[in-house]
């Protein structure tokens, strides 16, 4: 670890913080220059890399390298994305959100965790690997899309480009889980959570619409209050909340370090499913998401003026699909919650959940998990279905292998600040995440 810090690692990253490369859904809003700047950091801080690998541009920004192997029967695909969220200018951030400013034992600022950090790491760890003359055991591909954040086709671009060249990824990794503290009540050990599945990100709009007018004269449940009591419909009628697969295998292996109450109902999670369910749905949001379909209203829109009623009013509602669920049982679902015919359901953007990964008895997640021990001996690794959305959904069209797994230790409040304010990752963590994807590349033979 220690070499890794002494090379500067920490502070290639922190440069890639500083540059916003934040991604619109509108390409004109987007700041092209940005990701010029950051490909030339890129380039700049892993000469190696750029020396060495092949390099093909995807869709606008987005980067695909080769790294030759002394085979190319079991590629390896190891992915990032260059792009972050906007930063919400009132949000309270303790550092500016694309300063890297590094203090108190953390980098902070947008993209630390989500998803630069996993960039950094990644060519931190080839970049390493190169300067010491290895070559891998199996071919290496590292998918890096710049539009991630917005559901863009960086990702879809790239899987096109590989099966152009006959490549069948043996295994791919994304960011996704994480040696994530305080996740589970009662349970003291960092879990190092690897998601073999993750949930379909589908978007609605509510919508509604009147006649509008002046403030002074407001008519009975004109669109607004229509759309504030669809919200208000939604939140009375949560999906039924079920254990997926891969949920009660994560809780069988966290079974022997929970408190004695939890141990017997974790350690038969499989024929105590309902019982576990009710207490996750107890336990909270962060626990009740992954036992079923969630919805959220995140944007809400009326009036232009304080003192004009609206003629049409909305809202906007994401929801994250369980696999098992469909987005047109979805769909029939909020209609069924909604009950209201001048209340417009329009789907937005849709993706089904992705198929659960091998991972029983499977080599491919062995391999995982024998390097989730070595970096990190105190962490339990376990399977899990991932509640957010990543790029290497498109991957499991061309591999049966896709796992989501950032590894790097993230407490509760850092976990929490992925797509918020004060995101940061802690200086030794990240240089314990090079580590890991060193020792991945190492073990692949």
């Amino acid at each position: 670890m220690g070499g890794v810090t002494d090379s500067g690692a920490i502070s290639k990253l922190q440069r890639l913080v500083q540059i916003p490369t934040v991604s619109h859904r509108d390409p004109d809003l987007v700041d092209h220059a940005a990701f010029d700047r950051l490909h030339a950091a890129l380039a700049a801080s892993y000469p190696l890399l750029h020396q060495h690998l092949d390099l093909t541009r995807v869709g606008g920004h987005g980067l695909l390298f080769h790294w030759q192997g002394a085979s190319s029967e079991r590629p390896l695909v190891l992915m990032g994305h260059l792009d972050v969220v906007p930063v919400d200018e009132d949000a309270t951030w303790t550092h500016p959100a694309f300063g890297g400013v590094i203090a108190d034992g953390f980098l902070w600022g947008r993209g630390t965790l989500d998803d630069k950090g996993c960039v950094a790491g990644i060519c931190e760890a080839v970049e390493t690997l190169l300067a010491r003359g290895f070559t891998p055991a199996q071919d290496v591909w590292l998918s890096f899309g710049a539009n991630e954040e917005v559901f863009g086709t960086d990702a879809l671009d790239a899987v096109a480009l590989l099966r152009e060249r006959g490549v069948a990824p043996w295994l791919v990794i994304d960011e996704g889980g994480a040696v994530a503290h305080d996740a589970f009540p009662g349970v003291s050990c960092p879990v190092a959570v690897i998601g073999v599945a993750e949930k379909g990100s589908t978007c609605f709009e509510l919508r509604a619409e009147g006649r509008g007018g002046h403030a002074s004269m407001p008519a009975k449940m004109g669109p607004t209050a229509r759309i504030a009591r669809a919200v208000m419909r939604l939140e009375r009628s949560p999906f039924p909340a079920r254990l997926p697969a891969p949920t009660v295998e994560l809780f069988s292996r966290l079974a022997p370090h929970a408190p004695g109450p939890l141990r017997p109902l974790m350690a038969n999670a499989a024929r105590l499913a309902p019982l576990l369910t009710r207490a996750l749905v107890a336990a909270g949001g962060e626990s009740a998401a992954l036992a079923r379909t969630t919805v959220a209203v995140t944007t809400l829109s009326g009036s232009p003026a304080l003192n004009v009623i609206a003629s049409t009013a909305k809202a906007g509602v994401n929801v994250r699909i369980m696999p098992g669920d469909t987005v047109a049982g979805v769909t029939q679902h909020l209609a069924k919650a909604i009950r209201d015919d001048h209340v417009h359901l329009d789907l937005v953007e849709s993706a089904e959940p992705s198929p659960i990964s091998l991972h029983e008895d499977d080599e491919g997640f062995a391999l995982v998990e024998r390097v989730v021990a070595e970096v990190f001996p105190d962490a339990v690794a376990a399977p899990y279905v991932l509640m957010g959305a990543t790029d290497s959904r498109s991957f499991t069209e061309i591999c049966d292998r896709v796992y989501r797994f950032t590894p790097f230790r993230m407490s509760k409040a850092q976990r929490e600040s992925i797509h918020s304010y004060d995101e940061r990752i802690g200086v030794d963590d990240f240089a314990d995440g090079v580590r890991w994807y060193e020792r991945l590349l190492e073990s692949l033979g």
